[in-house]
C-alpha cells in the first residue's frame, strides 16, 4: 500500500536535494585540485562556492520580488497577483491560527516572493524580467511575510501549502553614553542621536528617586546599557545595567542586580535596581501619580477657592496636565471608593496599608476594570485627568492621608522596598565595582 507523503516531508526532501547538489559541487571543486572551473553561465568555481542561505534556502537561486501589503489587500489577493496556483491559494482557509492568522495581515508590512531562476531555454512557464533580463519561473516557490522585526513567516507554495515561522536572532550590544542636560534629558539623548526609548527606561529606573520634571541645566548621567539589533537594524533599548545620575550635583547611582543570572546558587530571588549600598531604589510609593506639566496648587490649610471664592483648606496637590493624561496608583493597594463626589467630581480612593490612603479627584473617566474592591498595583492606570466637579480646567487633585491625617504629597517620606540581603552583599558589591569600572 502506498503511503501518503506529508507537505512537510516534501519540503524536507526538496531541501535535501538542494543540499546534495551543493555538496556534489564542492566535491567537484576538491577533485579539481583547487583549480577554477568555468560553469555554464561563465562564473568560476570560486564564485559557485559562495552560496548564500536565508530562510534555509540558497537565495541566489531565486529571483526575489519585494513589496508591501497595501490597503484593503488580503493574502489571497496578493497570492493570485503573484501567480500562486489556485489550489494553493484555496488552502489558506485551512491554515491554523497558531501557524498564521490571515486576519493579522498588516498594511505596510513587507513581503517577499521567491521565483526559481531558469537556465537555458525560456519556455511558456518562464518569464524574462525586462529590467535586468533575468529569466525566472512564473510560479513562486516561497513566500515570506515579515510579521515583526524579529519574526518572519515562510510559506512553501509547491505541491501543498506549508507554513513555518522564522525567528531572527536578537543581538545585544553593550554601550555607554554620557548625557549632559541643557534643556531636558529627552533633548540631550536625541541631540546625541540616541533613542528616546533610553530616556523612558531611565525614568522607570529612577521613578522613585528623581523627579524628571525638576531636572536642571548641567545635570548629567553616565549610563551603561544594551542596544538590541536584528542583523544591522536597530530594534530598541534593552536592559540598563548601571547608571550614575547627577541631579543638582547629588549623585544617584543605580545598579541592576539579578541573583538568578549573576549568582551560581542563591536561596533567594532578587531582581531590581539598587544603590551602591544595596538599598532598593523602588519605594512603596511613586514620586507622583502622573506625568504633569506643572503644579497649579500646593498643600495648604488656607486657599481661596477659585470657584467658591472662599478661603478653605486644600489638603492636596493640584497637578496641571492635559485632558486624558493617564493617572496611576501611587502604590499597591485596594480601591475603597469610586464615584462622583460633589466638588471632587469623579474620584477614586485607595487604601495602601494600615497607614496610608490616597485619593484622585476630578477624573474624566476611570481605568479599565477599576471598581470598589479591586486590588491595584503600583503604576497601574486607575483613571484619566479631567475637570469634573468644581474645577476650572483639566488637572488632578491628589491627596494623601497618613493614619487618617492629611499630609503633603510633595514632602511624603516613602519607605524603601527590601534591600539586597546581607548574605548576598559581597557578591553585590563586586558587581557594583565591575559596573563602576565600565562607567568611568
Amino acid at each position: 500500500m502506498d503511503s501518503q507523503v506529508s507537505p512537510k516531508e516534501i519540503v524536507i526532501m526538496k531541501r535535501l536535494l538542494l543540499i546534495s547538489f551543493h555538496v556534489l559541487l564542492l566535491l567537484l571543486l576538491v577533485c579539481c585540485g583547487g583549480k577554477e572551473v568555468v560553469t555554464e553561465d561563465g562564473s568560476t568555481s570560486a564564485d559557485a562556492a559562495e552560496i548564500r542561505y536565508e530562510y534555509g534556502i540558497p537565495i541566489d537561486s531565486f529571483y526575489i520580488v519585494e513589496d508591501k501589503v497595501g490597503s484593503g489587500e488580503s493574502l489571497g489577493k496578493i497570492f493570485y497577483r503573484a501567480g500562486v496556483p489556485a489550489h494553493i491559494v484555496s488552502q489558506l482557509t485551512s491554515l491554523r491560527s497558531e501557524d498564521f492568522d490571515v486576519r493579522q495581515l498588516r498594511v505596510g508590512n513587507t513581503y517577499l516572493f521567491f521565483y526559481p531562476l531558469v537556465q537555458g531555454v525560456v519556455g511558456a512557464d518562464t518569464v524574462v524580467y525586462e529590467q535586468d533580463s533575468v529569466a525566472h519561473a512564473v510560479v513562486p516557490e516561497y513566500f515570506v511575510y515579515r510579521k515583526t522585526m524579529t519574526e518572519d513567516v515562510m510559506f512553501h507554495l509547491t505541491d501543498s501549502l506549508h507554513v513555518e515561522k522564522q525567528i531572527k536572532k536578537v543581538i545585544r550590544r553593550p554601550r555607554q553614553s554620557i548625557l549632559t542636560i541643557e534643556s531636558s534629558l529627552w533633548q540631550a539623548a536625541v541631540g546625541q542621536g540616541l533613542s528616546p526609548e533610553l530616556v523612558l527606561e531611565l525614568s522607570e529606573v529612577y521613578a522613585w528617586t528623581i523627579d524628571f520634571f525638576g531636572l536642571q541645566k548641567g545635570d548629567s548621567i553616565s549610563v551603561y546599557y544594551e542596544e538590541l539589533y536584528v542583523d544591522t537594524t536597530f530594534l530598541g533599548v534593552g536592559k540598563i545595567y548601571a547608571s550614575h545620575f547627577f541631579a543638582s550635583s547629588v549623585p544617584h547611582k543605580a545598579y541592576l542586580f539579578d541573583s538568578e543570572s549573576m549568582l551560581d546558587s542563591a536561596d533567594v530571588y532578587i531582581n531590581g535596581y539598587f544603590d551602591e549600598n544595596g538599598k532598593n531604589l523602588k519605594k512603596a510609593f511613586l514620586k507622583a501619580p502622573l506625568n504633569y506639566r506643572r503644579i497649579s496648587s500646593t498643600f495648604t490649610y488656607a486657599r481661596k477657592h477659585p470657584i467658591y471664592k472662599t478661603v478653605r483648606p486644600h489638603t492636596g496637590v493640584d497637578y496641571a496636565a492635559p485632558m486624558g493624561t493617564p493617572v496611576v496608583a501611587l502604590g499597591d493597594g485596594k480601591v475603597i471608593e469610586k464615584g462622583y463626589k460633589g466638588g471632587g467630581g469623579n474620584t477614586i480612593k485607595i487604601r495602601h496599608n494600615s497607614t496610608y490612603t490616597t485619593a484622585y479627584l476630578h477624573l474624566s473617566k476611570y481605568g479599565k476594570g477599576i471598581n470598589v474592591g479591586t486590588q491595584v498595583k503600583q503604576g497601574q492606570v486607575i483613571g484619566y485627568v479631567g475637570s469634573t466637579g468644581a474645577s476650572t480646567g483639566p488637572h488632578l487633585d491628589f491627596r494623601v492621608w497618613k493614619n487618617g491625617t492629611p499630609v503633603n504629597p510633595l514632602t511624603l517620606e516613602s519607605p524603601s522596598a527590601e534591600p539586597v540581603p546581607n548574605r548576598c552583599m559581597s557578591d553585590y558589591l563586586r558587581h557594583v565595582a565591575r559596573m563602576d569600572s565600565l562607567l568611568r
